[in-house]
């Protein structure tokens, strides 16, 4: 699908036609340059590479540089490809925030904040306190029994246990675009969307 790449703002919320409080999300959008155009002579599929935040010539390798240079763009900071785009784009083109129209749906991609590592209650939703199931007796919070028996003798892949949580890509499809402010390159989007605050997200069309 064809997007943009954004950067998101914080939280907060409007109200609608009907007077009905509606909690959003702000992302600034843009602009992002195109970096590389493939084609499928050359590449084997059609898509546009989009570059977005500048970095400074002294933090960017040399092959970044050249690949840059060649673009005839300043080094950006974060890369992204998209497909689907309509119309011709060449090295150099911006597409702003204005790609996007008010009342769109769209699909937000982004990484969720990380919240350590965690037991089976808060990462599961196990019953905990108060409950005794799994072979538990007095350890409230614990997974209780894991495995089987003398067959098949091992615990499978996929067992719910405690482990790392959040820190992942996580995808939210279907999110309604509230307001597109031009002049300041934003986005507001209905809802949340996943990451912390100042983290990067790619917005599918």
């Amino acid at each position: 699908m064809p997007g943009l790449l954004g950067k998101k703002i914080g939280m907060t919320s409007v109200f609608s036609a009907d007077g009905k409080n509606v909690p959003c999300t702000v992302i600034e959008v843009g602009p992002c340059v195109v970096t590389q155009v493939k084609t499928v002579e050359k590449d084997g599929y059609a898509a546009l590479q989009l570059g977005f935040e500048d970095k400074k010539e002294k933090h960017t390798t040399r092959p970044e540089q050249g690949h840059f240079k060649k673009a005839g763009v300043t080094p950006k900071r974060h890369l992204a490809e998209f497909k689907g785009f309509d119309g011709e784009y060449n090295l150099g083109d911006t597409i702003a925030v204005d790609f996007f129209s008010e009342s769109d749906f769209v699909d937000i991609v982004g990484t969720s904040k990380g919240k350590g590592y965690q037991g089976v209650v808060k990462r599961h939703g196990f019953g905990g306190v108060g409950q005794a199931t799994h072979g538990q007796h007095n350890r409230l919070r614990k997974p209780g029994s894991i495995g089987a028996c003398s067959y098949p003798a091992k615990v499978f892949k996929g067992m719910r246990m405690a482990g790392q949580m959040g820190n992942e890509r996580v995808t939210v499809q279907n999110l309604q675009v509230i307001k597109v402010i031009p002049d300041h390159n934003l986005l507001m989007i209905k809802g949340s969307v996943p990451g912390s605050k100042g983290s990067i997200v790619l917005i599918e069309k």
